[in-house]
């Protein structure tokens, strides 16, 4: 049977621009940036949503894709009577600059040598993230965005939209991010590029017509996945369950806790390049939507709406980071919303939790988009 609240087959496009001059001045060109639109726009251009993805994300964020079936990463969340409802909303989302399913990063051709650039790739901030997405919609003719809406990394982007280009957005909705990573935040990320540039293959970035540095980020991949769900979570969905046939103490993975990490990990490999994992994060690591002030203070002005959502079991972005935004937005004078939803996914919720998402976001767009 069809589901009826399926966007269907989606194909992804392609933007290319000359170029970019980044927040350190480089400049980098040409760009591509891979993006999917779901949805029509509507012909004042007053209804689009920009969806922002977290690290592991990219462009496809909802439907199938030709021959495959596996939907969007958010796909629950978006198509017809949906949280982001395409018989409402001209649905966006861009693959981000420096990322590797199809825009611009390390694993592109360089120009000037024919080759991969790897690490001669510019360092990137999420400024220059949304600087390119920026570009995009201009291309597309929009002069403002209705909303910009992201978890994780993706939150961190709408705090950019936010910060630095408010008159471009009607509201943000910020979900189980922070203003910037705490020292916490920044250990586990060093601990997951450690890894990879441990790995023999790794090579100081320049694999690509090797063998992959697979191993390290596959271990990678594992530590982030622990910080991603809760220990209620791991309980609920492993327990102490023994995989069977395996012969303990040999250091197989006998639990399912560990077999699951492991083609977390493996799975990852397969579909994200080493290098975008040590930009992004690093990317993530040096944000701080303050930029060195008192957030209440950039915020000052600033006639975007704000949704805020965290999760009550998230300890990678724990709630008093959010709470954070919204002091700030309360200080400055923004109209901001918050909302704590009592999850045990952890991390995770902010993919998972999709009734309760689907409940605030209809509902806070419906009153954006009539004021």
């Amino acid at each position: 049977m069809v589901d009826k609240k399926s966007i269907g087959v989606v194909k992804t496009q392609f933007f290319d621009f000359d170029g970019l001059t980044l927040e350190s001045k480089e400049k980098l060109g040409p760009v591509t940036i891979a993006y999917e639109t779901y949805g029509e726009l509507n012909p004042n251009n007053s209804n689009a949503v920009l969806l922002l993805h977290a690290l592991s994300g990219d462009a496809h964020a909802a439907g199938f894709h030709e021959g495959e079936d596996k939907p969007g990463w958010w796909d629950d969340l978006v198509g017809p009577g949906k949280a982001f409802d395409t018989q409402k909303y001209f649905v966006i989302c861009s693959n981000i600059l420096g990322g590797c399913k199809g825009s611009t990063g390390p694993s592109s051709i360089d120009p000037a040598t024919g080759k991969p650039y790897a690490l001669d790739f510019p360092s990137i901030t999420i400024g220059d993230m949304v600087n390119a997405q920026l570009k995009l919609i201009d291309h597309l003719g929009i002069k403002k965005l209705l909303a910009v809406a992201g978890g994780s990394m993706g939150g961190m982007q709408a705090l950019e939209w936010l910060a630095k280009h408010n008159e471009r957005i009607q509201s943000a909705i910020v979900i189980a991010t922070a203003l910037r990573h705490s020292p916490q935040q920044i250990a586990f990320d060093e601990v997951g590029r450690q890894a990879v540039m441990a790995d023999p293959n790794w090579k100081s970035g320049r694999y690509y017509e090797g063998p992959l540095p697979s191993r390290g980020l596959t271990v990678a991949r594992m530590i982030g996945h622990i910080t991603y769900m809760s220990d209620t979570s791991m309980a609920e969905k492993f327990g102490r369950q023994r995989k069977n046939g395996i012969e303990p103490f040999k250091f197989t993975a006998d639990f399912e806790v560990e077999g699951y990490l492991r083609y977390r990990g493996d799975s990852f490999v397969k579909r994200f390049d080493a290098n975008s994992y040590l930009y992004i994060t690093k990317a993530m690591d040096n944000f701080d939507a303050s930029g060195g002030k008192n957030f209440h203070e950039v915020l000052k002005g600033v006639r975007a709406k704000v949704l805020v959502i965290a999760f009550k079991s998230d300890w990678l972005y724990p709630s008093y980071q959010s709470k954070e935004i919204v002091k700030a937005c309360k200080l400055a004078g923004v109209d901001a919303t918050y909302c704590e939803v009592n999850s045990t996914y952890g991390h995770d919720a902010f993919l998972l939790e999709t009734q309760q998402e689907t409940h605030l976001i209809t509902h806070y767009l419906k009153k954006v988009s009539s004021k």
